[in-house]
C-alpha cells in the first residue's frame, strides 16, 4: 500500500478517535497531569464504564499509557505519538483551572 494512502488512513483513523467530544477533553487533562479513572469520572460527571471505553479506545491506537501503582492504574498522554497527534494536542484548550477546581473541592469536602 502506498505510504501516502497509509498516512491518510492512520490521520482519518485518529480524527474519528478524536471527534468525540470526551475522548478529546480527556486528552486535554492528560496533558496536565496523569489520572486514574476515578478521578477522571469525577471531573467528566460521566460513568465509570463510559470513561473506561474512552481509555481503552485511546490506548489501542497508542495515544496515552497506563502506569499501576497498587491498586490503581493512572494514564497518561504517549509522548512518543506522531506529530500530527502533537499538533493537535496544542490546540486543544489549558484544563490547568479545570484540574486545580477539582483538587480545591476535593480538599474542601475533607477538611
Amino acid at each position: 500500500m502506498d505510504t501516502d494512502l497509509m498516512q491518510v488512513l492512520y490521520l482519518s483513523e485518529i480524527y474519528k478517535l478524536l471527534g468525540d467530544k470526551t475522548r478529546l477533553t480527556i486528552m486535554a487533562l492528560l496533558q496536565v497531569q496523569s489520572f486514574c479513572v476515578r478521578d477522571l469520572v469525577e471531573i467528566l460527571q460521566t460513568s465509570q464504564p463510559s470513561v473506561s471505553q474512552h481509555l481503552a479506545k485511546l490506548k489501542t491506537h497508542g495515544l496515552v499509557k497506563e502506569k499501576r501503582k497498587g491498586p490503581w492504574v493512572f494514564y497518561s498522554l504517549n509522548t512518543e505519538c506522531s506529530p500530527a497527534i502533537r499538533q493537535i494536542l496544542e490546540h486543544l484548550p489549558d484544563m490547568s483551572p479545570v484540574v486545580k477546581d477539582k483538587k480545591a473541592t476535593a480538599a474542601h469536602s475533607l477538611g
